[in-house]
C-alpha cells in the first residue's frame, strides 16, 4: 500500500506539471507588447490564421517558437542537471560546473572576434558554441579516464578547472576586441530565446525527448548510484558504463541547449534540488519532474524577461540568475532551520 501511495502521488505531480506547462505556454503565447486573452491564442493555433493577420503571425512566428524552445532548453538542462548531481552524488554539481558554458561562450567568442559569423553565416555561432562544448566534454572525459575506469571526484575537480580556463581564455579575448565584438559576446554569455532558425528549435526538442527517453532505460542503476559506486556494483550495476554513458549525453544536452541560447544558469542546479525536497530522489519520478519543471521555470522567466523593461527585453539569464539563487538562499536557510 505504501508504494501504492507513493505511485498515486508521482502520478498526481506529473499530471498537475503538465497541466501548469500547459498554463505556462498560454502566458507565454498571450503575455507581450501586445495583449491577447489565452482563448483567443488557442483558437488561432488550433484552428489557423491568416498570414495577413498581424495577431496570428506574432503568435506562430515570434512567440510560438520562443515557448518550445524555453520548454526545450529548460527540461534539457533540467534534466542534463538531474543527472550530472546523480552520476557524482553532489547536489551542487550542475551543467555549467563542468565547464560546458564556458567551452561554448569561448567557441562563440572565437567566432565573434573572428567575424565568422559575418562571412559564413550566422549558423557559425550555434556550431562553433557546440563545438566549444564538445571540446571541454573531451577534454574533462579523457583527463578523467584510466585504464577504462573513470574516477567521479577527478572528473569534477578537472572540469572546474577547464572551466577556470576556458572563461579566462573568453576575458582575453573581450578585454583585447572591438567594443562591438565585446557587445556581441556580452549579449549571447547572458542568453536568449530569440532564436529564429526553427531547424535548432527542433534540434533542441527532439534532442531532449530523445535523452528523457534514454535516461529512463538507465533509472535503476542512477538509482543504485544513490547508494555509491561500490554498493551499486554489488547490486550487478555496470557503474562504469553508465557514468560513462549518462555524463556523454547529459553533457552533449547541456551543449546543444548552450549553443542555440547561450548560457542560461541556475535551472540545471535549482529545479532538481526542489524536487529532491519536495518529492525524494526516486529517478522514476525526478527525471520527467525536472524536465517539466525545467520547462515551466524556463517559460515564465522569459516571459518575465520580455515584459519587465517592455518595449526592451532583458537576458533570460538575468532573470534565472536571480530567481534561481533567491529561491536556493531561501531553501538552504529552511534547510537550516528544519536541522
Amino acid at each position: 500500500m505504501v508504494g501504492q501511495g507513493k505511485y498515486i502521488k508521482w502520478i498526481g505531480a506529473v499530471l498537475a506539471l503538465i497541466a501548469a506547462l500547459l498554463f505556462s505556454a498560454g502566458i507565454g503565447l498571450s503575455v507581450g507588447e501586445l495583449k491577447l486573452s489565452v482563448g483567443e491564442v488557442w483558437r488561432m493555433l488550433l484552428h489557423g490564421g491568416d498570414e495577413s493577420n498581424l495577431q496570428y503571425l506574432l503568435i506562430s512566428r515570434v512567440r510560438l517558437p520562443r515557448v518550445i524552445l524555453g520548454i526545450a532548453v529548460g527540461g534539457a538542462l533540467s534534466l542534463a542537471g538531474v543527472i550530472l548531481q546523480g552520476i557524482y552524488r553532489n547536489p551542487l554539481v550542475e551543467p555549467f560546473t563542468l565547464g560546458i558554458s564556458g567551452g561554448a561562450s569561448l567557441g562563440v567568442a572565437f567566432t565573434i572576434v573572428l567575424g565568422l559569423h559575418v562571412s559564413l553565416g550566422s549558423f557559425m555561432l550555434p556550431l562553433s558554441g557546440f563545438t566549444g562544448a564538445f571540446v571541454i566534454i573531451f577534454l574533462v572525459y579523457t583527463l578523467s579516464s584510466r585504464k577504462g575506469s573513470i574516477n567521479i571526484q577527478n572528473m569534477l575537480l578537472t572540469g572546474v578547472m577547464v572551466s577556470f580556463i576556458a572563461s579566462s581564455a573568453m576575458m582575453f579575448l573581450m578585454a583585447t576586441t572591438s567594443s562591438d565584438n565585446l557587445h556581441g559576446i556580452v549579449f549571447w554569455i547572458m542568453g536568449s530565446l530569440d532564436e529564429p532558425d526553427t531547424g535548432l528549435i527542433k534540434l533542441t526538442l527532439i534532442s531532449s525527448l530523445v535523452v528523457l527517453v534514454i535516461a529512463y532505460l538507465f533509472v535503476q542503476p542512477l538509482n543504485a548510484l544513490r547508494l555509491g559506486e561500490e554498493k551499486a556494483m554489488h547490486l550487478g550495476v555496470n557503474t562504469n558504463v553508465v557514468i560513462r554513458v549518462m555524463f556523454i549525453l547529459a553533457s552533449l544536452l547541456a551543449g546543444i541547449c548552450v549553443s542555440v541560447a547561450g548560457v542560461i544558469g541556475f535551472v540545471g542546479l535549482i529545479i532538481p534540488h526542489v524536487l529532491r525536497l519536495l518529492f525524494g530522489s526516486d529517478y522514476r519520478f525526478l527525471l520527467i519532474g525536472s524536465f517539466l519543471l525545467g520547462g515551466i521555470f524556463l517559460v515564465l522567466s522569459d516571459v518575465v524577461a520580455r515584459t519587465i523593461i517592455s518595449p526592451n527585453e532583458l537576458p533570460i539569464g538575468v532573470i534565472t540568475g536571480i530567481i534561481g539563487g533567491v529561491v536556493f538562499l531561501l531553501l538552504m536557510s529552511q534547510k537550516r532551520k528544519g536541522n
